[in-house]
């Protein structure tokens, strides 16, 4: 995952928070942009409105498509702001300071210089993430320095790079060997020769290990990532430095063309994109960047398949199934667990919520894929799919409805199966958890109750503030009268302590005389 990508609950919120609406910001996309985007250290940035009780302000702002914290990218700018030149100029160093300090074409250099090395000469620095040669060792002598980099070593740079660990950005997850190798034997299975992994390191790999293996694999793939540190393992027709967020080749149109050329190979026939994007990212942006790559793959399609799709694999949380249906409609989430290797809760085989929530999305007719019997997923006959162990076919919905993997039951009041913990409540006319709040507002404000609105938008927001500012006020004033009493005793207490030892010193100067 290019996805501490925190558990469930805090993932679940990041989803939300990217919905309309909740966060009060939405993703702009002009049809026909009068001039292009501005650039950060990421590439273009997107387009942002906030948006007051569905109604957008009219004042619009760019921000950066990967960060959605400005702590890891603080670029901001109205859409209507005009820049000085001195302005321009600065922005511009700071995005080419902020680039990797080496170029595609030197990286590659380096790697070919590097695997000619012996053995005892190949070195990797754990503190700057880098191969060394030769000439590098002495400015790296008081880093932590790893000796003898075999050649296996170097076709699994996953084991050897820290993972980058910020959900929001560049979050990696790395997909465990179960997972991995559950995949890479569905994409044989299903004769695909060509996989463009988007975001997914660790599969890029184990598709070259297999290719170079003893039982030689005829899959090709190649990785897009926003990671450069890859730069140093791989050649330019195995990785691109890319930034799904917004569909930018970091490294210019040679890049672009790679993967142009990539997926329009065969006339486009064999190929597929598996991704794996951060959790926490928003899924439009990443929707219209899939879109640019489904168009680049069908210009080397003829009149006749003009029809056929992109065959895609989108990893992502099952709770993300209503939005990503939203931009493809023909995808269909798959009842496999993905699992990674450095998430402690995203594994496979926990019950109940602690259980990977990561679902396969793709637009494969679902009775083509086969899940492994022996990890607990079994064939419906009437939903001519496989599903977990414990989705049980409802006979009233007419079909496997558990979303989470365990079995859910059918309520009769609301038309459909809900998740086992819940209870149906004739206050709220719905399924909800044993212990919320009826009387609440649940969808509407939590200030005045309207259900129009949410509290961040308040007419009454003000008023809340000031009454809350005036709460504070009080408890502050009697916190400090707390302390202002408790450092008087101590002050008391200190002063008499103090004449007891200058008597106690007294006494033994008068004994001693």
């Amino acid at each position: 995952m290019a996805a501490p990508r925190e558990w469930l609950g805090t993932v679940e919120a990041e989803g939300i928070a990217g919905r309309q609406g909740s966060s009060g910001v939405e993703v702009v996309f002009p049809s026909d942009p009068a001039t292009p985007a501005p650039l950060c250290p990421h590439g273009p940035t997107l387009l942002f409105v906030k948006v007051n009780q569905g109604k957008e302000e009219t004042r619009r702002f760019y921000a950066c498509s990967a960060c959605r914290d400005r702590k890891d990218c603080n670029f901001f700018q109205w859409e209507d702001e005009k820049l000085s030149g001195a302005r321009l100029a600065a922005r511009e160093a700071h995005n080419q300071k902020c680039q990797p300090p080496l170029s595609r074409t030197q990286c590659v250099e380096r790697y070919l210089k590097f695997i000619e090395l012996p053995l005892s000469q190949r070195k990797f620095c754990q503190g700057c993430q880098q191969l060394l040669l030769p000439d590098d060792w002495e400015k790296h002598q008081e880093h932590r320095v790893v000796g003898d980099i075999s050649i296996t070593q170097l076709k699994r740079p996953s084991q050897l790079l820290y993972p980058l660990e910020n959900k929001k950005t560049n979050a990696q997850y790395l997909f465990a060997d179960r997972s991995c190798q559950f995949l890479v034997d569905l994409l044989s299975t299903l004769g695909f020769t060509r996989v463009l992994c988007v975001g997914t390191p660790r599969l890029h790999e184990l598709i070259r290990l297999k290719a170079s293996g003893e039982k030689k694999s005829n899959i090709k793939s190649l990785l897009l990532d926003i990671d450069f540190r890859y730069s140093q393992f791989y050649v330019e027709d195995s990785f691109c430095h890319y930034n799904m967020f917004n569909h930018h080749f970091f490294d210019g149109k040679a890049a672009l063309e790679v993967c142009r050329t990539f997926l329009q190979e065969d006339k486009g026939e064999g190929v597929i994109m598996v991704t794996d994007p951060p959790f926490g990212g928003l899924v439009e942006p990443l929707a219209v960047t899939f879109k640019k790559l489904i168009a680049m793959w069908k210009e080397g399609q003829s009149q006749d398949s003009s029809q056929k799709e992109l065959p895609i694999f989108w990893i992502f949380p099952y709770f993300f199934e209503f939005r990503i249906r939203q931009f493809f409609p023909s995808f269909c989430m798959l009842d496999y667990q993905v699992d990674y290797d450095n998430h402690a809760l995203y594994k496979h085989g926990k019950t109940g919520r602690k259980q990977s929530p990561v679902r396969i999305f793709t637009n494969i007719p679902p009775n083509k894929i086969i899940l492994p019997s022996e990890e607990g997923y079994r064939f419906c006959p009437l939903c001519q799919r496989y599903v977990s162990l414990e989705n049980q076919h409802c006979e009233h919905c007419n079909s496997c409805t558990s979303k989470d993997g365990r079995k859910w039951n059918h309520c009769f009041l609301c038309k459909k199966c809900v998740k086992p913990s819940w209870i149906h409540c004739s206050i709220c006319s719905h399924c909800a958890l044993p212990d919320h709040s009826c009387g609440g507002p649940k969808d509407g404000c939590f200030i005045c109750g309207e259900l129009d609105h949410k509290r961040s938008t308040c007419p009454k927001i003000a008023t809340s503030k000031k009454v809350t500012k005036a709460v504070r006020k009080q408890k502050q004033r009697k916190s400090n009268k707390m302390k202002m009493g408790a450092t008087k005793g101590q002050s008391m207490n200190h002063t008499s302590v103090t004449r007891k030892k200058s008597r106690r010193e007294r006494a033994h100067q008068y004994l001693c005389s």
